[in-house]
């Protein structure tokens, strides 16, 4: 069986690499290189050792996939005909894709892969910055770096900074995460004989010239609560101590119970901001609705029941079950299919038997306006509906004099359910017309605020109570807010 033998160069000189990684340097009968830009390169050559390295592929393609396929390609159809050596900077088994492809393809060709080792960057990099890797650390490739990878708490080493353009990719990431002046370190050469350290604030990143393929970014771990606030787990550190022993007497009082009114204030105050199209406070009320998830899912984990990781177990679940047309092999061209192929997915998950009403598919706890809306569209799937908004107003009307006739009776129990059933058909109207009952009465609402505050203003003006103004008056200037178009 032909064979590749993979073999790291280090991370810095020829002095650095051990004596048996040099003796097969030395003994290679065809030696490739990924790349020659590295320090021990130089002495090889002035040692007579020669080799063929892949640089020019790297001005061939502009995405680093496409390199990485050439190169892996070109080893593994040499090695078909004779044994070679592939050398690569620092250790094989640390930031070497190509490496990891011929793992994989070379048994598949029958070509045996084998790693002897070499000295990594990370050594020399965490000596060079005195820095511990046992407090936990990350290694990123910073050409395709993402802030959702990063954990702040963390040594951050970052391979892979060799020009302006890569740092500045990185710097804008990191700047998602960090203070803009939040101190870093550009290591080049780490453990070489011209290691060079530059400490920097972050927004200075992309500004610094000496920027090469032997440079990586080091970034110390926060360590203070107030700069990881935009961490999850430093919000859910902080419900916990709410929740601990020492913490909060309200907080530890709550049950899944008493917080239910809370969840629902929250999600319309939530609303309320997003009918404003006000970008700050929806922040502020997301958040609301999110600590009231932390709080639920801390207090499930108190009782050993659940934990948050469970949450965001089933929604992710449910998230990929349900959009087969993203994660499968399902089709959805437009949104009634997308919502069409949604339904009958979560028919079959929640095996709704025959005899039991189509109703129950509502979801459970809506608001009674919510409900009325959902139990009509549900019942309109099946036929059982009007064919144009007229007709139901001819409920509406129907229902008007039901109402009409119980309030000169004076029942009270009557009255509220013909109320009721007056309400049910009103929201038969605003669904057959197009409109969400919900968005049609908090448009009223907010039209009502605006008028009865141009009242009180009015009044305020007068220097009287309300009680001297009578309803005629204050009628007048209703409708004088009514014409300023409030």
């Amino acid at each position: 069986m032909k064979q590749i033998i993979i073999i790291g160069l280090g991370a810095g000189d020829l002095e650095q690499l051990p004596l048996g990684i040099y003796k097969k340097l030395k003994n290679a009968e065809q030696l490739f290189l990924r790349t020659k830009e590295h320090p021990a390169v130089s002495e090889l050559i002035d040692e007579g050792i020669s080799f063929d390295s892949f640089d020019a592929i790297y001005e061939k393609h502009d995405h680093f996939e496409a390199v990485y396929e050439e190169i892996t390609n070109t080893l593994l159809n040499k090695a078909a005909t004779t044994d070679i050596t592939y050398a690569v900077p620092g250790h094989p088994m640390v930031a070497e894709k190509t490496v990891q492809l011929l793992l994989e393809r070379g048994p598949e060709q029958g070509i045996n892969i084998i790693v002897l080792g070499g000295h990594s960057f990370l050594d020399s990099l965490f000596t060079a910055v005195k820095a511990d890797p046992v407090e936990g650390f990350q290694l990123l490739d910073g050409t395709s770096l993402r802030k959702e990878d990063i954990r702040i708490n963390q040594h951050i080493i970052i391979a892979q900074v060799y020009d302006a353009f890569v740092a500045s990719d990185v710097k804008l990431t990191l700047m998602e995460k960090y203070p803009d002046d939040y101190e870093v370190m550009i290591v080049t050469g780490a453990g070489s004989s011209y290691e060079k350290i530059r400490k920097v604030p972050l927004y200075e990143l992309d500004r610094q010239v000496e920027l090469d393929n032997l440079t990586s970014l080091y970034v110390p771990p926060v360590t203070s609560r107030e700069l990881a606030y935009k961490e999850f787990s430093t919000l859910r550190d902080i419900i916990a101590e709410l929740r601990g022993p020492d913490g909060c007497p309200w907080d530890k009082k709550q049950t899944h119970t008493t917080l239910k009114k809370y969840l629902i204030e929250e999600a319309y105050e939530l609303l309320d901001a997003i009918d404003r199209d006000d970008i700050d406070n929806m922040i502020e009320e997301l958040g609301d609705v999110l600590l009231q998830v932390m709080l639920h899912a801390q207090i499930g984990e108190d009782d050993g029941m659940f934990s948050i990781e469970d949450v965001i177990e089933s929604i992710s679940e449910k998230m990929v079950r349900r959009h087969p047309h993203v994660f499968g092999e399902a089709t959805a061209n437009n949104p009634e299919e997308v919502v069409a192929n949604w339904e009958k997915i979560k028919a079959s998950e929640k095996n709704i038997k025959a005899d039991v009403s189509l109703l129950s598919k509502s979801e459970k706890g809506l608001p009674a306006l919510l409900k009325a809306y959902d139990y009509q569209k549900i019942a309109a799937k099946v036929g059982f509906d009007w064919s144009q908004a007229e007709e139901a107003w001819k409920k509406v009307k129907e229902e008007m004099q039901e109402f009409e006739l119980e309030l000169a009776k004076g029942n009270k129990e009557e009255q509220l359910h013909e109320l009721g059933d007056l309400l049910f058909a009103v929201v038969n109207v605003a669904r057959l017309l197009g409109f969400h009952p919900e968005e049609a009465l908090q448009a009223s609402n907010e039209k009502f605020y605006r008028r009865f505050s141009y009242v009180e203003e009015k009044v305020r003006e007068s220097g009287k109570p309300f009680k001297e103004f009578n309803l005629e008056a204050l009628d007048q200037l209703w409708d004088v807010a009514k014409k300023e178009g409030l």
